[in-house]
């Protein structure tokens, strides 16, 4: 195998930062252990270790380490090789009945198989092998994969099977050493097997998933990451977080979202939001809380008591008053993860945060207010068990931005808890907790101006009309079907997911590639290039939904016409680097490891030519079944935020390397993604699901945003001028350009009620290019044009603002 010297050193960083990712959520001891042993290896990812999810989350890299041939290479003996060859049979035989499975269904449906078996998962097979395997110690690696197109289920996915409950708790009873290892996503329900004492969410970390196991095993690693997302039982999830209709969502949970909502009405969950355990043990104090204009600032002392090295996460939330409106219980307000620190060394860390962070939307007044009242600033190591050290008291309310609305009202009200929550308990009250006042004018009402205007540049006024309409959607060749259909519609680059056009190269416009994420850059291993362009030789991505079409060989052939070279042309490769999927990346609660992972990235766009990466992807996790939860980082806006502006920085310090936020907004389900309709009031999509985007946006100017497929109140989000162009540019600051996702005519509706997305509207709204493009898109946009429906005057500033990212970029 040919490795590059780039993949080499970027797998090295990888391997450096992946155990921080991790997160132990049992231990008693019993690990790390004390060298390489005899090891019984069992689980359906013991083999199979998951790099990462399907769909747009893939990357195409050189190689993956699994678990056995990791700790294989660590020195350990693997005892259970014939128990991994069965259950590998035995998967084979089931892969088969679950294809026909989805070949039966999209016939009921009369839909094509490849949209019903895009990001369908397989459940996990039941079966009986007998557990014969000896060694020192055990290990049982639980996989779960998710993919695009596809959401989570209960049965055999969040829920473990009879096979794997008994399969556990027996090695757990038979090995004085056992650990349960999860190579998963996102949650899993754990209550049948909680009696194990040593749980590590080993997550799925790229390429070298493996490594990072045998690497925590032996102690040369120890995991430091905390929760991102609250894990709960099955039974114990809400019926108020509505979810799986084909044409209506209703977030009737309004704000209390994650923990928001678990620690506000007392769940007993899992594991909460924030937590995690480590090799080695820490002691937290609290400082002197300082209050500097709005700014509040808090040191703790840390200290390593127990025996190993490591690093701990200090998080500090806060308890807001409960008046006009109502408050979880605690929100997120900042963190910090401390450095390594030896068996008892000490360090001092700091928190800070501006209070006008807190500030709630009101609807009534269309504003974000800090209501007065006393805010409680708590700090500990996870949301549920945090200690109360100050009061910021504020003496009455502060407008801290007065907005515009453009939103419909849901037909349903918000919940509240019953309730209202109660900043301090008397037992505080006398325990001498220090009370800092807040002086209003600290805070200054930030007003928008919604009148900008965008200044055409005479370059673009020249333009004819059919020039502008081609800016406006992306390239394509032909009618825009075929590579188009499943993320590889670009010339440019092979493999890439699209590009601007390239009508107008000759007037000096380049065109940009774009390649998908946000795992890595997810491009074609194998390719060659003629006068026409690059041209991937198969396609990975139709590989992998070829189970499900009737001539695979025969279909790729007519559609792409690029198995091979015809004229001699040599045959190139480029391999990417696998990092972990978002949730593992916020799990680290480590900024500057994500700006890390968004340099390699920026790295290897420069190496292959690729100018935007289609991530990060930062949607909230806000229910479990979410297929594409494991793109996204959390189910709190504030890590969203963070971990995107992060990575964004490390990608953008690269010339020429921009990065696509996405999916602009609420994209929360995929089942029926292009014509599901998310229903929720003005306060929930504010303060939850585009703060994040806000964050971002402010901190580290990404260079574009992508549209959601699914529809806000009604309307496609891409369609909604008021979002696009108010909220985003004119509230957030966005001064970059807009793209759909792919949006494909072929994808069938699977409700009733809501119409596909519109092209001319789309560009009406503000959206700068239409994508991957189609000649259906180019039509609909002229004719629109001619009809009056779309202005000249629309698609100019459209065409201002998209060359003007071009030419920072090509």
């Amino acid at each position: 195998m040919n490795i590059s010297d780039r993949e080499r050193k970027n797998a090295g960083l990888v391997r450096g930062l992946q155990a921080e990712c991790t997160v132990l959520l049992k231990k008693n001891g019993d690990f790390p252990l004390d060298g390489p042993c005899r090891l019984a290896l069992y689980g359906n990812g013991a083999r199979n270790t998951l790099r990462g999810g399907t769909g747009s989350g893939e990357v195409y890299s050189h190689f993956t380490v699994s678990a056995e041939k990791a700790l294989e290479k660590a020195g350990f003996t693997i005892t259970t090789k014939d128990w991994l060859d069965t259950y590998d049979e035995i998967v084979k035989k089931s892969r088969k009945a679950f294809v026909n499975d989805i070949k039966k269904r999209a016939k009921e449906k009369h839909v094509n198989p490849v949209f019903e078996g895009m990001g369908a998962v397989m459940p996990e097979p039941d079966y009986k092998i007998p557990l014969e395997g000896e060694g020192d110690a055990a290990v049982y690696v639980l996989s779960r994969i998710c993919g695009e197109g596809n959401d989570r289920v209960a049965e055999k996915d969040i829920l473990l099977t009879s096979t794997e409950i008994n399969t556990i708790l027996e090695l757990n009873r038979q090995f004085d050493k056992f650990m349960l290892v999860l190579n998963v996503g996102g949650p899993v329900d754990l209550t049948p097997v909680l009696e194990v004492e040593n749980i590590l969410l080993l997550s799925q970390l790229g390429a070298l998933t493996g490594y990072a196991l045998a690497d925590i095993l032996l102690g040369k690693k120890t995991p430091s990451g905390k929760l991102a997302t609250t894990w709960v039982s099955w039974d114990e999830y809400p019926e108020l977080f509505d979810f799986g209709d084909a044409d209506d969502t209703r977030y009737k949970e309004g704000i209390y979202v994650g923990y928001r909502y678990f620690n506000t009405v007392g769940t007993k969950v899992l594991f909460p939001f924030g937590y995690g355990l480590s090799y080695t043990e820490f002691g937290v104090t609290a400082g002197k809380a300082e209050l500097d204009g709005e700014t509040v600032t808090t040191s703790f002392e840390v200290e390593n008591t127990g025996s190993c090295t490591g690093k701990e996460v200090v998080q500090v939330y806060v308890s807001k008053p409960s008046g006009k409106l109502d408050q979880p219980s605690t929100v997120l307000a900042g963190w910090v993860k401390t450095d390594k620190l030896a068996p008892c060394a000490k360090g001092t860390f700091t928190v800070s945060f501006d209070m006008s962070s807190l500030a709630s939307y009101d609807t009534e007044s269309t504003s974000y207010i800090l209501e007065k009242g006393e805010y409680v600033l708590k700090y500990g190591v996870n949301s549920a068990e945090l200690t109360s050290y100050a009061v910021i008291r504020l003496d009455k309310d502060i407008v801290v931005r007065k907005v515009e609305s453009t939103f419909e009202a849901p037909d349903f009200e918000d919940f509240k808890p019953e309730t209202a929550v109660s900043s301090l308990s008397i037992a505080e009250e006398k325990s001498g907790i220090p009370v800092l006042k807040l002086n209003s004018k600290a805070i200054k009402t930030e007003t928008i101006d919604y009148n900008t205007t965008v200044e055409v540049t005479d370059e673009v006024k020249e333009l004819l009309d059919e020039d502008l309409v081609y800016l406006n959607i992306g390239a394509f060749f032909g009618g825009g079907i075929g590579g188009s259909m499943i993320g590889n519609a670009g010339r440019l680059v092979a493999g890439a997911a699209g590009e601007t056009t390239e009508k107008l190269r000759d007037r000096g416009i380049p065109s940009l590639s774009m390649a998908d994420g946000p795992a890595g850059v997810r491009i074609s291993q194998k390719y060659w290039v003629d006068e026409t362009g690059a041209h991937t030789v198969g396609n990975e991505m139709l590989e992998g939904l070829a189970d499900f079409l009737p001539k695979p060989a025969v279909i790729m052939g007519k559609l792409f016409n690029r198995s091979k070279p015809k004229n001699g042309e040599q045959i190139e490769t480029h391999y990417a680097t696998a990092i972990p999927i978002g949730t593992a990346l916020a799990q680290s609660w480590n900024l500057k490891l994500v700006e890390k992972c968004g340099d390699i990235v920026g790295g290897e766009m420069q190496e292959f030519g690729v100018h935007l990466w289609l991530a990060p992807a930062m949607n909230i996790h806000r229910h479990v079944r979410c297929g594409r939860n494991f793109e996204y980082y959390s189910e709190d806006p504030l890590i969203s935020g963070k971990m995107a502006a992060a990575i964004t920085k490390g990608v953008q310090k690269h010339s020429n390397c921009g990065v696509t936020i996405k999916h602009f907004c609420v994209n929360n389900q995929e089942y029926n993604r292009c014509f599901n309709n998310s229903i929720l009031s003005e306060r929930a999509l504010r303060e939850i699901y585009l703060r994040g985007y806000e964050i971002c946006v402010k901190e580290a100017r990404p260079a574009t945003v992508m549209s959601s497929y699914n529809l806000l109140n009604g309307v496609h989000t891409n369609e909604r001028r008021g979002l696009l162009e108010d909220i985003l540019r004119k509230e957030f600051g966005f001064d970059g350009i807009v793209m759909t996702d792919w949006i494909i005519d072929a994808v069938p509706n699977l409700g009733t009620k809501h119409p596909k997305s519109d092209a001319a509207r789309i560009a009406a709204a503000g959206g700068e290019i239409v994508m991957p493009g189609s000649k259906l898109d180019y039509n609909n946009m002229t004719a629109a044009l001619n009809d009056g429906t779309l202005t000249r005057e629309q698609l100019e500033i459209n065409a201002t603002r998209l060359i003007k990212v071009i030419r920072s970029l090509a």
